[in-house]
């Protein structure tokens, strides 16, 4: 595998800034070291050995996408389809964790598969650019939304309404907002790191007034990693009973991470004059790589985290980022209490602040053609109202391809996007809801 060579300066940054922009990455996404165990539990994984395994998985795919796709994008298991593996699958349809990570290994095998024969670039690359601009706008509204929830700003309704205002008069909303404050303040100062800068004053913020409690040790040997180490059940997961359970995982994984990546890849100003992420398939076989790890030693399916978003806005430009965060992550198996102590109204404001960010392309979408504005509307409506960044995905794909169909412009379909069109129709299909 060769190893990328790094030069900031040539792409518009520094070493300092790329250290700051993983640093930050690191610190929007640490959430995942207890919270993706915490929902596994769920399934009846073991939280030790859950929590071992998805640091190392983060680590690694980070590492590989660092070092081998000199990209700044971090990866980690995706939050979502770790709910799906372990309400619906396990608990809904009664299978067991083991086929689940047995499944998640064949998704991988896959994925990894299409990357190295380019398919997966090649779908990548016929998506419109309307589409991409609208992954980005429908990512950075999700984004902002999960941090207006974590903050408590928003919460869920009663009744009449879905959701409704929290409570304003609840210090940790106070605080949360205080640090959606300090960080624009510090933005408009342009002060470097001001995100990361934010987080840690937040939090400090947080224990000064009682809102969350700061943590009783620093250091903690790592968990046993052995009951969910190669603990997977390949065999049972390839039986026709479990089909639907492989595609679904699989259409979502490959929807999730090339609408994050071209996202992401809009706001770092990495796509080139054609619309088109150079190297993008190494970006694809480095979240197959972490996937498959992922399933070895007891998780879920990894991919690009829209997280690092915030290590873009910071600077972030090389793989030196990447790095940067993975090396984070392996720290991280001995400072778990520390950082599992940053509450949500610490990082809920870095949250909604990339996702203020991240809105800016708007101004690219085709308002000119409501052939393109549409299926971009409604990806970007989607992408937030139902929660679920794949349903928002797979509605622009379908739709997009529908009204060229229908206005006599077929012609005008890659093929690319009638394999992408018939894999979301197929998602439609199987998705077990």
């Amino acid at each position: 595998m060769p190893i990328a060579v790094f030069q900031p300066s040539a792409a518009g940054t520094t070493w300092r800034r790329e250290f700051v922009a993983g640093t930050t990455t690191f610190a929007t996404m640490a959430y995942i070291i207890v919270v993706n165990p915490k929902i596994l539990e769920a399934a009846g994984i073991p939280f030790g050995p859950s929590m071992v395994a998805t640091i190392l998985s983060a680590a690694f795919g980070t590492l590989v996408m660092g070092l081998y796709a000199n990209r700044p994008f971090a990866i980690a298991p995706y939050m979502g389809q770790n709910a799906f593996i372990a309400y619906t699958v396990v608990q809904g349809l009664g299978h067991s964790w083991q086929t689940a990570l047995g499944a998640i290994l064949v998704s991988g095998v896959l994925f990894l598969l299409l990357s190295l024969f380019r398919a997966r670039a090649w779908l990548a690359e016929s998506i419109p650019d309307g589409l991409k601009v609208a992954f980005a706008v429908g990512i950075g509204l999700f984004l902002t939304f999960i941090g207006l929830t974590t903050m408590g700003i928003v919460v869920g309704g009663s009744g009449a309404t879905p959701v409704a205002p929290g409570d304003v008069h609840d210090p940790a909303v106070l605080v949360g907002v205080a640090g959606v404050a300090l960080i624009v303040l510090l933005m408009i100062a342009r002060v470097s790191g001001a995100i990361l800068i934010g987080i840690l004053a937040t939090s400090a913020l947080a224990f000064l007034v009682g809102v969350a409690v700061p943590p009783a040790s620093v250091f903690s040997p790592p968990p046993d990693p052995r009951p969910t180490l190669l603990a997977l059940d390949v065999g049972a997961a390839l039986t026709w009973g479990f089909v639907s359970v492989i595609l679904t995982v699989f259409v979502l994984d490959l929807v999730d991470t090339i609408g994050t990546l071209m996202g992401l890849s809009i706001k770092a100003g990495l796509l080139d004059e054609r619309g088109r992420l150079p190297g993008i398939e190494r970006a694809l076989q480095s979240d197959a790589l972490a996937t498959v790890a992922g399933a070895l030693l007891g998780t879920t399916t990894c991919g690009t985290y829209i997280e690092s978003a915030a290590g873009i806005e910071a600077g972030g430009r090389t793989g030196l980022t990447s790095v940067v965060t993975a090396a984070w992550f392996l720290a991280a198996l001995f400072f778990a209490p520390l950082l599992s102590a940053v509450p949500p109204s610490a990082y809920g404001p870095a949250l909604v602040v990339v996702g203020m960010l991240m809105i800016q392309p708007v101004r690219r979408l085709p308002t000119d053609d409501l052939g393109d504005l549409a299926p971009a509307f409604l990806t970007i409506s989607l992408m937030c109202f139902t929660y679920d960044l794949g349903i928002g995905l797979t509605a622009g794909f379908l739709s997009w391809v529908a009204l060229r169909v229908v206005t006599g412009r077929a012609r005008e379909v890659p093929g690319g996007m009638w394999a992408l069109a018939g894999l979301s129709a197929l998602f439609y299909v199987l998705y077990p809801y």
